[in-house]
């Protein structure tokens, strides 16, 4: 298991938002500027950094920066729990995407969350499974979480859309309000923009044996990290703050990209998050 974004992920991530020079990182690590830019680059160091000087500057929490230095990783998923969802990650030209299928075990009846570079591997699932496939919720409209959207409305034509996009026809949009129903499981929509405008994390609640609820976030939030949001860092942090780690602690947090991790395990290592 890898973390989507090593330590120099996080630390470019961080510094552009802060719009700090590579020089003045530098200088905060105790660090030459070389071997600064090799630590971005690369997520590891010859000579250990300054981490609390480099955070302070950063707005990083430096404990917890520390902790993905010294190679944290979130705690492996009792997936018993989650039985009827699944992970699916299918591989681009250079990187690699997660979609999710969530199903009632009575009813079958089927939702997927963003598509993914491949459909293949959710058309066998839902056949596997003998599932209807009744929604598709979208987390944001980059290429790489819509990229199989035609194959699967073309297999599925019944299939209803979901999204926080401006372009969706008003019959798919987001409403703040909005429950569907899937069987026994319910599932609400928080907006999470700062990443993409169109940002929405999916809260699926209500699982068999009253299991923890588990949120979609899309690219708001990574284990360990959270999306690029350059010039809207500030709001994507208070989104996450408000929508995603208000849940409860044992929340099932599914990512765009990477390993699943949970609310509780986020407020405690991620160090994009300070308080």
């Amino acid at each position: 298991m890898n973390l989507e974004d090593h330590l120099g992920d996080i630390l470019s991530k961080a510094r552009q938002a802060a719009n700090v020079s590579t020089a003045a990182a530098a200088q905060a690590a105790s660090l030459s500027e070389t071997e600064y830019l090799s630590m971005e680059e690369t997520g590891h160091f010859a000579r250990r950094p300054n981490f609390q000087a480099l955070a302070s500057l950063l707005g990083l929490h430096a404990r917890k920066l520390e902790g993905i230095a010294d190679g944290w990783l979130p705690s492996p998923i009792e997936v018993g729990l989650w039985r009827q969802l699944r992970q699916i990650t299918t591989r681009g030209a250079s990187f690699s995407v997660n979609c999710y299928l969530v199903w009632d075990e009575t009813s079958r009846e089927a939702a997927l969350f963003d598509t993914g570079f491949d459909a293949r591997p959710v058309f066998d699932l839902v056949a596997q499974n003998q599932l209807q496939l009744k929604h598709l919720f979208i987390t944001h409209t980059h290429h790489d979480h819509v990229e199989a959207l035609g194959p699967i409305r073309s297999k599925f034509p019944g299939v209803k859309l979901h999204s926080s996009s401006k372009n969706a026809p008003a019959d798919q949009r987001n409403r703040p309000n909005d429950v569907i129903h899937l069987g026994d499981l319910r599932i609400t929509n928080r907006e999470t923009p700062g990443h993409a405008e169109d940002g929405a994390t999916y809260i699926i609640g209500n699982f068999p044996g009253d299991a923890p609820n588990a949120a979609v976030v899309g690219d708001a939030l990574f284990a360990g990290s959270m999306g690029g949001a350059r010039h809207l860092a500030g709001l994507a942090k208070q989104k996450i703050r408000e929508h995603i780690f208000t849940l409860p602690p044992e929340t099932l947090i599914c990512p765009g990209h990477g390993p699943l991790t949970t609310v509780a395990q986020e407020k405690a290592h991620n160090p994009f998050f300070v308080e």
